[in-house]
């Protein structure tokens, strides 16, 4: 303990010198006036609107990445690096358009991740539990879910139907909720194997989310994360795990089904870093990673992985690798999805290091591609009861005591409480063997992995949030994303950018159109693009009349004049005569 608290007094001592040298700079009018001038020019630059045809589009999901979520995961990479954090930029923060996302589903107030997924990648907002169906399904029941009206397809399906390449990557496992989003059609997102199913699901025929996607893998070029368990017979044994048993009744072990479905094409399936490590992209054409049984490390706990885990943004890079080969395009899913599951266990250290590892990810994604054809997305599906807050010093250590760890303030009862705390879950004290008293923090490392931030509500897990999220974005049409939109817009967006789906008929009047609706103001007066070309043109007609009259007028006075000259030379000729 003492030596967590002697490690914790040096980050803050180093951190303070980094925070001295920031603090004489801010203290200065002319840092200020400079910083934000660097943030005009750099917006101004971005004025110039990208109304291209999007080659590709990848959409980044942060799983819970509510908006304090990204504050607090700001300053730990900035602390990560030395600096005091809050001045921090995270990769994600540099996408020059923002908007925001309403993130209810049809039947909830604060919406799960299925509903959600469903309505980013299809278009269409569903409830709660559901994927891929549209409002008229109901949650846990197969019949009469399942029909055609109610039937949805996510962008990445109409991709590949389109020509373009199609991949996924996620943290969890392949089946959870977001990344199933993508393929899947279930009235229940927790029917990730056959194991999962109820009676009634099986007699009217629904196939669980695994089959679906073995189904439909031929659609899909990369697809990385976890959940080998449900691919496998629950009577044999996961290949890392020795003495874990496998999930599926059906006797089925579908990972040998997508080799085989795979096997006219240069295929690969992975579950290491080793293997993933000696993939080679120019001689593999489909590649399949399941690198846990259930979902991936955290990534703070990544390292000690047995096996070895590739990070987030390996995954990213491979996939981005893997999919640029078509030349038609591609669209590529990567979900933080653990950010999420830090958030429900209370631990804020887990959630926000895997921000971190999200943010890494679209950095290395956005040096890959070029923004002049590359659409990048940046969103989560919903947020988390999570607040940061207790008038903290600058430079405070995100994960300590409030408003300083030197010095931390005692509340009404006489005890400090950290900058981070949740709304509810399991860090109240009823749920760690303590009274209804709230825990004295004073001893206690609140840095370490293990500690959960204190919650005002008991529960044993924490929930989500039901406030707006961000989206950030660059590349062909983000500008569109601007604005406080519906979840769904997302999806309508990223068709209208790619001419798939829907928006493939008349591809190219779209983008004359397009063209029209960038507004220009004059006078008062506000025109398209389009009515202001016309004005230019009519302008230019009456510029063109006008100087033809006035040549006329000019032609005919000077005409006038030389018949005036004329008679004038008459007249004096007939003088001289008489």
């Amino acid at each position: 303990m003492l030596d967590m608290m002697f490690y914790q007094g040096l980050l803050v001592l180093c951190v303070s010198v980094a925070v001295i040298g920031q603090d004489l700079a801010e203290k200065s009018t002319t840092y200020w006036e400079q910083v934000n001038e660097a943030e005009l020019l750099q917006t101004l630059q971005h004025q110039k609107l990208n109304i291209k045809k999007a080659k590709n589009v990848i959409i980044f999901i942060g799983d819970g990445m509510g908006v304090t979520t990204v504050t607090a995961g700001r300053i730990l990479k900035g602390q990560n690096s030395g600096s005091p954090g809050e001045e921090t930029k995270l990769a994600m923060d540099k996408l020059p358009y923002t908007g925001v996302s309403r993130t209810y589903s049809v039947d909830r107030q604060v919406s799960d991740s299925a509903s959600t997924a469903t309505a980013f990648l299809t278009g269409v907002k569903t409830n709660d539990y559901v994927l891929g169906l549209n409002g008229n399904s109901v949650k846990g029941i197969c019949a009469g879910s399942i029909n055609e009206s109610n039937l949805l397809t996510s962008v990445l399906l109409e991709a590949k139907m389109a020509g373009m390449s199609a991949g996924i990557v996620t943290t969890t496992t392949i089946n959870h909720a977001t990344p199933a989003a993508a393929y899947a059609n279930s009235p229940d997102r927790l029917w990730y194997s056959d194991a999962e199913m109820t009676a009634e699901a099986k007699e009217n025929g629904c196939k669980d989310i695994a089959q679906q996607f073995i189904d439909k893998s031929d659609q899909f070029t990369v697809v990385l994360g976890g959940g080998r368990q449900y691919f496998k017979p629950n009577t044999t044994f996961d290949v890392e795990y020795t003495d874990r048993p496998n999930l599926r009744l059906d006797g089925q072990d579908l990972i040998e089904v997508w080799q085989v479905k795979q096997s006219n094409r240069n295929s690969a399936y992975i579950w290491n870093k080793e293997q993933f490590d000696q993939v080679d992209v120019t001689k593999t054409d489909s590649l399949l990673g399941l690198f846990e049984p259930s979902h991936m490390n955290y990534e703070a706990n990544r390292a000690q992985d047995g096996a070895g885990e590739p990070s987030l943004k390996d995954m990213t890079t491979m996939a981005i690798r893997m999919l640029k080969k078509n030349d038609q395009g591609f669209i590529l899913l990567v979900e933080g999805g653990k950010i999420d599951h830090g958030h429900h266990a209370g631990s804020a250290y887990l959630a926000l290091h895997d921000l971190v590892a999200l943010d890494d990810a679209i950095e290395a994604a956005v040096e890959m591609t070029s923004d002049d054809e590359t659409m990048i997305i940046v969103t989560a599906d919903h947020s988390h009861v999570f607040t940061i807050g207790g008038y903290s010093h600058r430079g405070n250590p995100i994960f300590g005591a409030a408003p300083n760890v030197n010095d931390p303030k005692l509340v009404d009862d006489g005890k400090p409480y950290t900058t981070l705390l949740y709304g509810n879950g399991p860090g109240h004290s009823t749920l760690n063997g303590g009274s209804c008293e709230r825990q004295n923090i004073t001893l206690i490392a609140t840095d370490d992995p293990s500690y959960k931030q204190q919650s005002a509500v008991p529960l044993p897990s924490e929930t989500h949030g039901g406030e707006d999220v961000v989206i950030m974005a660059r590349g062909p049409m983000a500008h569109l994303f601007e604005g406080v939109h519906e979840q769904s817009y997302i999806a309508h967006v990223i068709r209208y950018a790619t001419c798939i789906g829907k928006k493939s008929e008349n591809c190219a009047a779209q983008f004359e159109q397009s063209t029209d609706l960038i507004f220009v103001s004059f006078l008062g007066f506000t025109l398209s693009s389009g009515q202001a070309q016309l004005a230019l043109y009519i302008i230019f007609g009456l510029l063109m009349a006008a100087c033809i009259i006035a040549i006329a007028a000019n032609l005919q006075l000077c005409r006038m004049a030389r018949q005036s000259a004329r008679k004038r030379e008459g007249q004096m000729v007939l003088n001289e005569k008489v």
